[in-house]
């Protein structure tokens, strides 16, 4: 019988209370100038009134924000009031791990999920409803031992909430691989993406320049590299042999440390590592920390089940590795001295492949829970004591029911990477899924579907004018537009005002309706919108007096080479600092 998870379950638990942690203070510091009654987009507008009850309201919308006037406090002050609470539990539970408890998990759950309900576009990021969804399951996978003042203590469904958190990071990591081929995106069917990526993501980090200059056929094997582990490694989540999931823990763990130190995504990549926690187990954390008890003993010769599971250990990994060749046309030129590689495949076999794989992976995956089902009910029978065992049967009975109900729900968004296997999910599961959906609890996800930014990145600049004539740069404090600043370290801090700036430079201006009311609340000299642009109020050109004009103009961008600049001025264009603007907008005056 597998030993108790109790420190991979803790270790685990600390890791989402600190991502909640980063959400909810990053978060804390923008709220006035994102939904202040002067912000962007004030947060009251959202919550209009509609003669309904209170408990009419929080089940259409919900959220705890709907209290507010009944305390006496307007929408903001209440958002503020919500996120220092997030902060204050989220940091306890990060320090201390009796305060890692089901209850408070839950709360911070139902801070966070009122935040979001009013956030609007600043807030529906992929992972602000990953948090939510980790959040949710982190309220299965944590104990229940704040009401009966006993110590974090193990219990035998452990096993089961556990594995809600692998399969969640499985559905995360396979769309994730998927929806890049399945967008026919050219650069990353021709393994040219990361050629691209480094420069035109949001926010860069100085690292990313350095990344940039490595040669082409280096960065064509780390798209190779990228598929792999999003698409194929994830599959060993549920291998039985041990020595298989760690491996596919530190793949992990190794493409997330990478994104990590080239680009400033937040608390993303980190609760992405909390998630692969979950594929660790007693023995491996315990070596890690120095914890172990238990003593490695050889023996010779091996055993035949030892012996089969080298054996089928290695069988995968040479699988990996032919099919990689195989797949991708992976050959040496021993003439330039490098490792070539080619998409080998063409989208109609891709699609056929994923069509004949999705509904075979929700078995295994089935198959894999209903394992940890069955052993938790074995570890149940082993209890001692009538009245303790039939406490953990029904403990058992409880959780092994919300898992397979957690599970079903999610097939549906899972299911959307293909068309055809989604149209076979029994109907009961959609109407379960839309019921709710409002709530978080299981979401779609695909990250970094098409690359952006192929022609050079576009860049939205914002000058500012007293006269229409004479005109000044609007500087953000974390965004690319002086090209001489180096790329900042941001994370886990998400300044949401520039990621949006981001995604309207990519778009066409009506794509992006907030923008408007952001060009006049700057017309206005609004402190709160400022301060998102500025901390440094000596840095903002217009903080004696607003300007009278506010136009947009939009650049391209490209990294220096390794012979142009360095990675302290990474920006420079052919003949001066930045290209001329292709679309010039958003003019306005007050």
């Amino acid at each position: 019988m597998a030993e108790p998870l109790r420190r991979a379950r803790a270790l685990l638990l600390a890791g989402v209370a600190a991502a909640y942690l980063a959400a909810f203070a990053s978060l804390y510091v923008q709220v006035p100038g994102l939904y202040g009654r002067d912000g962007i987009l004030p947060a009251r507008r959202v919550l209009r009134l509609s003669g309904k009850g209170l408990w009419e309201q929080l089940r259409d919308f919900p959220t705890l924000l709907w209290l507010g006037p009944s305390l006496g406090l307007d929408t903001e002050l209440a958002m503020e009031l919500l996120c220092l609470l997030g902060v204050l539990c989220s940091f306890g539970a990060l320090l201390l791990e009796p305060l890692r408890d089901s209850l408070l998990f839950a709360l911070l759950w139902v801070l966070y999920l009122s935040l979001y309900q009013v956030g609007q576009v600043f807030l529906y990021f992929q992972w602000d409803s990953l948090l939510l969804e980790a959040g949710f399951l982190a309220v299965l996978v944590a104990p229940l031992h704040l009401l009966s003042g006993g110590a974090p203590a193990w219990r035998p469904h452990d096993g089961v909430t556990f594995w809600l958190m692998r399969w969640l990071l499985f559905r995360l990591m396979f769309a994730s691989g998927v929806v890049k081929l399945t967008s026919r995106c050219p650069t990353w069917w021709g393994l040219t993406a990361l050629t691209y990526h480094y420069e035109t993501q949001c926010i860069p980090t100085p690292a990313a320049w350095f990344a940039h200059q490595l040669p082409v056929w280096f960065q064509k094997l780390s798209v190779v590299a990228t598929y792999v582990i999003e698409v194929a490694v994830p599959v060993l989540f549920f291998a039985p042999i041990r020595r298989l999931r760690l491996f596919s823990f530190y793949s992990q763990v190794l493409l997330q440390v990478l994104i990590i130190l080239t680009g400033n995504y937040n608390f993303f990549n980190m609760l992405t590592i909390v998630l692969a926690f979950s594929l660790l187990d007693e023995e491996h954390v315990g070596r890690t920390t120095g914890r172990s008890k238990r003593k490695s003993t050889g023996s010779w010769p091996p055993s035949l089940g030892s012996f089969l599971s080298v054996l089928l250990e290695l069988s995968t990994y040479s699988l990996l590795l032919y099919w990689s060749i195989q797949y991708f046309g992976m050959e040496i030129n021993w003439e330039k001295r490098l490792l070539e590689s080619k998409v080998a495949f063409t989208y109609h076999e891709f699609t056929t492949w994923l069509r004949a794989v999705t509904l075979p992976l929700v078995g295994l995956a089935f198959l894999s829970l209903s394992w940890e089902i069955l052993a938790a009910m074995y570890r149940c029978a082993c209890v001692r004591g009538c009245f303790w065992k039939l406490w953990a049967t029904l403990q058992w009975v409880v959780f092994a029911t919300a898992a397979m109900g957690v599970f079903a729900i999610s097939l549906v968004p899972f299911t959307y990477i293909e068309q055809e296997s989604h149209g076979k999910l029994w109907p009961g599961l959609h109407q379960a899924f839309g019921t709710v959906q409002r709530l978080q609890l299981v979401n779609s996800y695909g990250l970094f579907r098409r690359m952006t930014g192929v022609g050079g990145r576009p860049e939205v600049v914002l000058e500012g004018s007293y006269d229409g004539q004479s005109w000044t740069e609007i500087e953000f404090m974390y965004k690319p537009g002086n090209v001489s600043r180096a790329p900042p370290v941001v994370a886990p801090h998400q300044p949401r005002l520039d990621w949006q700036m981001w995604f309207a430079a990519l778009g066409h201006h009506s794509s992006s309706p907030w923008f408007g009311s952001f060009v006049h609340r700057l017309l206005q000299g609004q402190e709160d919108v400022i301060r998102l642009l500025q901390v440094d109020e000596s840095r903002y050109p217009f903080s004696a007096r607003p300007p009278v004009y506010i136009r947009a103009q939009l650049y391209k961008y490209w990294f220096t080479s390794s012979t142009e600049g360095s990675s302290s001025v990474p920006w420079a264009l052919p003949g001066g600092v930045r290209s001329p603007p292709r679309l010039g907008g958003g003019q306005a005056g007050c």
